[in-house]
């Protein structure tokens, strides 16, 4: 007969100061379309089958089984899925994280407020963890409460070890009113003729603090959110209407047309105008 014997040696062990707010698991039909949206916490998209694209701010990347999206609070996404491979995924609400370093690109795309990771090697850790989660929610058992908080601790650790990398996840930045308050202002005027002095005004800050505390909010000034904002009208017009260019630079806030043409191939590669032909050939073509 041989056993072994491993010994935990008990210190003060910190936990992890976080909140689970939901999980669930869907799969695409084809009459779904998400939308782009935001919150006010994190969230964590793993792949379990099928394959599509995850929108994240003006940026578009495809996903596959096993991948693990990891979107920070505040950052519009969306995912859509490939109709002959339809998405099946688990996501995760938590609040009190969020990334907070550059990670290698050679491991993952991440742009400091998202991140994408492959996951195959530690499919079984992943679903485990996260198929825990969902027994537990849907069948409400005595304790279910505290298993849930230890298992997203688990699962949340586990994501930590498992990614080589510089990723750290912190706890979340804080927010503030003013800082709320302005980037729903802009979201709602962005096609008002804004600028920084006034954005300051309407908070009673300088415009130097402003910048500051704004850029730690979101992860960019006050003008570049809006600059983003813009672009981000434009293209959903370009895409979706038959407006011409000087209705589409009058409804998104620029102010001129080699201003808007110069900032939109900055941003997105192309001139408006191609951008246009690209989605107009596709409706003639179906």
């Amino acid at each position: 007969m041989s056993s072994s014997l491993f010994e935990f040696k008990h210190s003060d062990v910190n936990r992890i100061n976080i909140k689970f707010l939901y999980i669930s698991k869907s799969k695409y039909d084809y009459d779904w379309h998400s939308i782009m949206h935001t919150h006010s916490f994190t969230e964590l998209f793993y792949v379990v089958s099928g394959r599509g694209s995850f929108r994240i701010e003006d940026k578009i990347f495809t996903v596959k089984e096993d991948d693990l999206v990891i979107v920070n609070p505040h950052v519009a996404h969306t995912e859509s899925s490939k109709d002959s491979s339809p998405l099946e995924y688990i996501v995760v609400g938590v609040d009190g994280i969020s990334l907070a370093e550059a990670i290698n690109e050679e491991d993952l795309k991440n742009h400091g407020s998202f991140s994408i990771h492959n996951y195959s090697r530690y499919r079984h850790e992943m679903l485990s963890y996260m198929n825990n989660l969902l027994y537990e929610v849907e069948n409400k058992n005595e304790h279910y409460e505290v298993i849930c908080q230890n298992l997203l601790e688990v699962l949340i650790l586990n994501v930590k070890r498992r990614i080589k990398s510089d990723l750290v996840i912190s706890a979340e930045k804080k927010t503030t009113k003013e800082c709320n308050y302005i980037k729903n202002y802009i979201d709602v005027h962005y096609s008002s003729d804004l600028n920084l002095d006034y954005l300051a005004s309407i908070t009673h800050m300088s415009k130097y603090y402003l910048v500051r505390v704004f850029k730690k909010f979101m992860g960019v000034s006050p003008i570049e959110y809006l600059i983003s904002k813009r672009i981000s009208v434009a293209k959903l017009l370009l895409e979706t209407t038959d407006y011409s260019i000087d209705q589409i630079i009058k409804v998104s806030g620029f102010n001129s047309q080699s201003y808007f043409n110069q900032v939109f191939k900055e941003r997105v590669g192309i001139s408006p105008t191609k951008y246009k032909k690209q989605y107009t050939d596709k409706k003639i073509q179906s």
